[in-house]
């Protein structure tokens, strides 16, 4: 496990603000609009219960929100149109009641462009770009996007899936798709970038990621992790969904030392400790 040591200032640009990413990490709440998350299912889909979660994360200090309403993994098909009754209308009533910038979790260009248009500043695409339209709505609408690495596509399940090196297959991806960012007219301080742990990886593969976060974090964007509860973590210390906070806070503190400046939980009130516990005893040394 390498330490990072930024070489250069590191800021980010979400709606009009400027955020200085040099020392300081963001942490992003997870809210879900879904009905077969792998993490608690359904329990925020119901408006009273989202809202409800979304006042306790903003009191709980997160920096950023991100919403989806599809989930990532194999499920039931949810059409486009299902997917804009789930996530427009929440982004535009948290924006009128938040002031912490709002992400939206999806792939489909289309209902990024209908949350950008309510207030949604960020594009987290999973997909790494696949419809061809994101980028350009993105761009038009002065958005920050989220490119992820993903080996095949969201939706699809993928349980052997193979690397010759995988730290440097992700690095190829993601300067790609920073490429194609900044060629699609998305400004420089607009771009994230994210491993994709458990996105046709095994628990190998995304346990060396995590480790390799220095690699990814000097790719000239803020490397976003999220490492939440996720597959991985259960299968290295064998825990189930529900008892993984621990490793998901310890992964936490590892991918900050790392570089990762945006770090997407679902146990906000733990990490922003931990990032600040972080910040303090590196800005001490």
């Amino acid at each position: 496990m390498q330490t990072y040591c930024p070489v250069r200032p590191l800021t980010l640009r979400l709606g009009g603000e400027v955020h200085d990413l040099t020392h300081r990490a963001l942490v992003m709440g997870i809210l879900n609009r879904t009905k077969d998350s792998f993490y608690a299912p359904a329990a925020t889909f119901a408006l009273d219960s989202f809202f409800a979660r979304a006042e306790q994360l903003v009191a709980e200090g997160a920096d950023l929100l991100d919403v989806g309403g599809v989930k990532a993994g194999p499920g039931d098909e949810v059409s486009e149109e299902e997917e804009l009754d789930r996530v427009v209308s929440v982004v535009a009533e948290m924006s009128r009641r938040f002031d912490t910038p709002i992400s939206i979790d999806t792939w489909r260009a289309s209902v990024a462009a209908a949350c950008f248009r309510v207030g949604a500043v960020i594009g987290n695409d999973i997909s790494g770009f696949a419809d061809p339209q994101y980028l350009p709505a993105a761009a038009e609408a002065g958005a920050t996007v989220v490119a992820t690495h993903i080996r095949l596509r969201p939706r699809v399940a993928d349980p052997n899936p193979h690397y010759d090196d995988v730290a440097v297959a992700v690095r190829e991806f993601l300067l790609d798709r920073r490429t194609r960012a900044l060629d699609a007219g998305v400004a420089a301080d607009r771009i994230i970038v994210d491993a994709g742990l458990d996105l046709g990886k095994t628990a190998a593969q995304s346990l060396q990621l995590l480790r390799d976060s220095a690699a990814l974090a000097d790719l000239g964007a803020p490397l976003l992790l999220s490492a939440s509860n996720k597959t991985f973590l259960g299968a290295v210390f064998d825990l189930p969904v529900t008892q993984r906070r621990e490793p998901s806070l310890s992964a936490s503190a590892l991918g900050i030392m790392g570089g990762c400046r945006i770090l997407r939980v679902h146990d906000v009130k733990g990490t922003v400790r931990v990032r600040n516990t972080l910040q303090v005893l590196l800005e001490a040394s």
